[in-house]
């Protein structure tokens, strides 16, 4: 029986097993998913003669809204108090499990363990499991060398640990699909690490100043009280400001903020912008709808925006949104790059980031 373990935010399983499955089945793949409810891990296993590296190796991790991260699974391993790291070893070698393949192994931890031994040993253990594994030949001699997977180790508890692989080119780049931030304590809310991660999980590294550097102008609508326009101006932006309600005082005395008091759905520039970001809370597809008609316009050229999803159909919610933003776009003859993620600092929203190409 051939599975996928995928990462999701506690309370998204569901949504990221739907997801999975609508996608694998667009590659020839099929199968179903059995949700751990709030847990954030969905294990997915696959109906036909397909393994969990055909469909890692055919459906892309960063094409998937909902899974945060991912690995194929090779099995479950109980582990004895006496010696863990040699069950390891003897599970592993069972399998038939080739050294060849990984270089490296990660120690996982569902996202809401609140078990700080379990947390403290999951540290500590992973040096010893790689000597363990080097030395018995499971793992490459060179932690650094050249490798296309990485070998994963879920523990649940201290009595289980679930064992698979993940690919170098298609998981995350972030330890457990998670970048954690620190809010700086001049930001005038929590909200502005959306926006933060939002740019480090969909902009090119080496590309931050094309996208953010030089000057440029931004609309934030729905500002206040101004964790995204505090961002905005942190890269040198010269931002309005778009809200009814206050502004953060010691934002505004930056000198690059301009507040328009004014609703952010129906406000429009005089003239282009770079940017426009949204982070009102309303109905997702008329935030959808206000994007395309911002990019339909050529109001701006790139846009980080959040969809507020609904309690119950959430993942319905979204294919809607994205259908009224693919339709929009391309409707309007634009040629744009159209990325979505449930983030880490997200909640019951989704981000989204828009850029138009031409």
């Amino acid at each position: 029986m051939q599975q996928i373990m995928l990462i999701c935010r506690p309370g998204f399983e569901a949504e990221a097993g739907q997801e999975l499955m609508d996608q694998a089945a667009e590659k020839g793949i099929y199968g179903y998913f059995q949700p751990e409810r709030n847990s954030g891990q969905v294990r997915f296993t696959i109906a036909g003669g397909e393994t969990g590296r055909d469909m890692m190796d055919r459906v892309p991790l960063q094409g998937l809204v909902f899974t945060r991260d991912w690995f194929a699974l090779i099995g479950e391993c109980e582990l004895p108090v006496t010696d863990r790291v040699g069950a390891i070893i003897e599970f592993l070698k069972d399998c038939e499990w080739s050294g060849e393949h990984c270089a490296r192994v990660d120690v996982r931890l569902p996202e809401n363990n609140d078990d700080k031994d379990l947390g403290n040993f999951a540290r500590k253990w992973v040096a010893p499991l790689s000597r363990g594994l080097r030395d018995a030949g499971l793992l490459k001699r060179d932690a650094k060398a050249s490798s296309k997977a990485r070998l994963e180790v879920l523990l649940g508890d201290f009595e289980t640990a679930v064992v698979g692989f993940s690919l170098e080119d298609n998981r995350s780049p972030f330890p457990d699909g998670i970048l954690r931030l620190r809010l700086p304590a001049s930001a005038p809310s929590r909200s502005a690490l959306k926006l933060e991660e939002a740019w480090k999980v969909f902009l090119p590294k080496a590309r931050w100043l094309d996208y953010l550097g030089g000057g440029k102008k931004a609309v934030d609508l729905g500002a206040a009280p101004g964790g995204w326009t505090w961002q905005l101006v942190q890269q040198g932006m010269l931002v309005s400001a778009v809200d009814n309600g206050p502004m953060n005082p010691e934002l505004m005395a930056s000198g690059h903020v301009e507040h328009v008091v004014a609703d952010g759905y129906n406000w429009q520039p005089k003239r282009a912008v770079d940017w426009m970001v949204c982070d009102i809370i309303d109905k997702p597809q008329r935030t959808a709808r206000l994007a395309v008609d911002w990019l339909a316009g050529r109001l701006c050229r790139y846009t980080v925006f959040n969809l507020k999803l609904p309690m119950k159909k959430r993942y319905e919610e979204w294919l809607v949104c994205r259908d009224i933003i693919v339709r929009g776009l391309e409707d309007a003859g634009l040629n744009c790059t159209f990325k979505a993620r449930h983030l880490y600092h997200d909640r019951e929203e989704i981000t989204c980031f828009i850029e138009r190409l031409e």
